[in-house]
């Protein structure tokens, strides 16, 4: 028998240097001691995967621990694991295994958005907030490097296009932001961390103009992101007009909005020309030429014995002689 090799263990450059290492220490805290992320955007819902989530917990315990930060009353602020938290509550758990650090404000809302949105359920809501708390975060620490360093918030050959770009093409975001370089920055990080453009982040962060019952069409896949995105443009008043337009109809095509986009100071519209407006939008239906005849009907002109096809073939030999009397 082959003799088990010792593992080989090499030093990290820490180690080698003598310099402390530290690492994340586990423990156990009270869930009472612990309260919610000050407006963080993740939905806590008693759905199916929570369920789930609650039976694994009652078996297993919490396998990953959260992450919270000391907050100034003596307790703890969740930055990372509501869910958990929520799933150990209702398994009926006192405490929960947690990571402790301390963390400024931008630091926890980086954290809070980075350790949950690159969840595969995330809701375009929860997306859009998350987004729009990093986004500031980031934007605010590239004013404060201006202010500090007395230089220009610094940006990569590949943004610094990206923003040229942008002006030149009469991209712009009027609600959420202004087309600043620390904003385009902020947004590109963003979008790199994520997987996605900083443009795609930009329209995520406009969804948050969007009134709260059009957010929830979003979440419910009733209205596309860049329909969305059109609407988030429009004040409150007309957002809500929009709004019960749908409710009223079922349907919200982008052919209307992009109507409306196009109307000359839409801004100061009335609720009853927005609805004209949003009719005349849609393409006229044609009449439908489709002929359906019952069977009861049919009964009365052929014997109970003749088939579909018999009937068939009887109906189209009358219809060629009609066509040929009519030609005449």
């Amino acid at each position: 028998m082959a003799a088990k090799r010792q593992k080989i263990h090499f030093e990290s450059v820490e180690e080698l240097l003598g310099a402390p290492i530290t690492k994340d220490v586990t423990e156990e805290i009270q869930i009472s001691q612990i309260r919610p992320f000050k407006d963080h955007p993740f939905k806590v819902i008693d759905d199916s995967r929570m369920e789930d989530l609650v039976k694994s917990i009652a078996v297993n315990g919490v396998l990953t621990p959260v992450m919270l930060r000391p907050s100034a009353d003596g307790g703890y602020e969740m930055v990372s694991g509501h869910r958990r938290m929520h799933a150990a509550k209702l398994a009926g758990l006192k405490t929960i295994p947690a990571v402790v650090k301390e963390m400024d404000d931008d630091t926890a809302v980086v954290a809070m958005v980075d350790s949950n949105v690159q969840r595969e359920e995330i809701l375009p809501s929860e997306r859009a907030f998350a987004f729009k708390m990093k986004f500031d975060v980031l934007k605010r620490q590239g004013k404060r490097n201006d202010l500090s360093s007395g230089t220009e918030f610094p940006m990569s050959d590949e943004e610094d296009d990206i923003y040229e770009d942008e002006l030149s093409s009469g991209t712009e975001f009027p609600k959420s932001d202004t087309n600043t370089k620390e904003a385009l920055r902020a947004r590109t990080v963003v979008g790199k961390e994520a997987g996605i453009s900083g443009r795609q982040v930009q329209k995520y962060i406009c969804l948050t103009e969007l009134i709260p019952d059009l957010l929830d069409l979003v979440d419910a896949k009733k209205i596309g992101l860049n329909t969305a995105v059109d609407i988030a443009h429009f004040d409150r008043e007309l957002q809500n007009w929009i709004y019960e337009y749908y409710s009223e109809t079922g349907f919200l095509r982008p052919v209307q909005i992009e109507a409306l986009k196009n109307t000359e100071n839409v801004e100061n519209i009335s609720h009853t020309v927005m609805t004209q407006i949003m009719r005349d939008a849609l393409p006229e239906n044609k009449p439908s030429r489709k002929v359906s005849l019952s069977e009861k009907k049919l009964d009365k002109y052929f014997p109970p014995h003749f088939s579909a096809k018999e009937r068939e073939m009887v109906i189209l030999g009358l219809l060629e002689k009609w066509q040929q009397e009519n030609e005449q």
